[in-house]
């Protein structure tokens, strides 16, 4: 598969490569760009400081930029946090998407979203700050209805990115069985 993988509000981090290489050690051709043009954090504060800066527009600009020279290729999205809310944006809008994959976050849809059976798969802590259950069973509803085919994974006591080793966050176990899981349904694209 080829996968765009999106950062975090955190931005670039190792954590991300890391991902990235465990993605291509299983065989994919995986992207990772660089939203934040080499700005990294080191608390989600300052991250999401500087997501407001740049404004959603700008973001989601560097983001298609980042994609559109591979689209044709049938890309699966991926992304940590608010980088999932990317991938989500740029998988729904495609018509060439394969897959999305959500780490520990999700997005607003427009009400006129539509996808033909698009394979969606959502790791995310239970309970979730960012990701509350009222807000993911509307999700989940939407993504329904969108057409989408919705896969959810919940881990209890993880924290919000829980994927990442060098944030307080961090759960061991919970890392293991999101890549295990994760790892399986790209293999099912």
């Amino acid at each position: 598969m080829n996968i765009m993988l999106f950062h975090s509000t955190y931005g670039l981090r190792p954590a991300v490569e890391a991902a990235a290489d465990r993605l291509r050690g299983a065989g994919h051709e995986v992207w990772t760009p660089d939203l934040f043009e080499g700005r990294t954090f080191d608390t989600v504060e300052e991250g999401m400081a500087h997501r407001d800066e740049l404004g959603k527009d700008e973001l989601l600009k560097r983001a298609v930029l980042a994609a559109a020279p591979y689209s044709d290729r049938g890309l699966v999205y991926a992304g940590f946090s608010f980088g999932a809310a990317t991938a989500q944006t740029l998988a729904l809008g495609d018509d060439n998407a394969k897959g999305l994959l959500l780490l520990h976050g999700t997005s607003d849809l427009a009400a006129n979203a539509s996808v033909d059976g698009l394979p969606v798969q959502l790791h995310v802590a239970e309970p979730d700050p960012f990701e509350t259950d009222d807000w993911l069973t509307a999700w989940y509803l939407q993504m329904g209805r969108a057409g989408a085919d919705v896969e959810v994974y919940r881990y209890a006591g993880a924290g919000h990115i829980y994927t990442d080793p060098d944030l307080p966050d961090y759960d061991a176990e919970a890392a293991e069985a999101t890549w295990r899981v994760a790892l399986g349904f790209l293999e099912t694209l």
